[in-house]
C-alpha cells in the first residue's frame, strides 16, 4: 500500500458549507419534559449528602446540645423524607400556578400552597 499525504483540516468551515444547513432546535419544552422524565425515573436523591448533613447538625446545634451524633440511616431516611415534602410542596405549587392560567411557579403560588396543604408547618 501507498503512502498518502494527510493535510490537517481546516479550522474554520468554508461559508458555502453553513449557508444549507441550520442548527437543529427543540421545541419549547421539550427539553424540560425530558429532564422532568430523567428525574422521575431515577431513584437517587437530589440534594447532596454532605450539606444536607452540615445543614442537620447545625439545625441540631441550635435547638439542642444533647444530640450531638447522627446515624447515616437516619440521616438518609430524613434525606428522603425531606425531598418528599419539597417534591409534593412544589407539585402543589404548581397546581396553584396552573388554577392562575400560568405556567412559572412563583413564590405566592409556593406561599399558597403551604397555607392550604399545610405543608412547613411548625405546630
Amino acid at each position: 500500500m501507498g503512502r498518502v499525504k494527510h493535510f490537517p483540516s481546516p479550522s474554520k468551515p468554508a461559508a458555502s458549507d453553513n449557508l444549507g444547513k441550520k442548527k437543529r432546535r427543540c421545541k419549547p419544552g421539550t427539553k424540560a419534559l425530558r429532564e422532568i422524565r430523567k428525574f422521575q425515573k431515577d431513584v437517587k436523591l437530589l440534594i447532596p449528602y454532605a450539606p444536607f448533613v452540615r445543614c442537620v447538625k447545625e439545625i441540631t446545634n441550635q435547638l439542642s446540645s444533647l444530640v450531638t451524633r447522627w446515624s447515616p440511616e437516619a440521616l438518609i431516611s430524613l434525606q428522603e423524607a425531606v425531598e418528599d415534602d419539597l417534591v409534593r410542596m412544589f407539585e402543589a405549587g404548581m397546581h396553584c400556578a396552573r388554577h392562575a392560567r400560568r405556567v412559572t411557579l412563583m413564590k405566592k403560588d409556593l406561599e399558597l400552597a403551604r397555607r392550604l396543604t399545610g405543608i412547613g408547618r411548625l405546630w
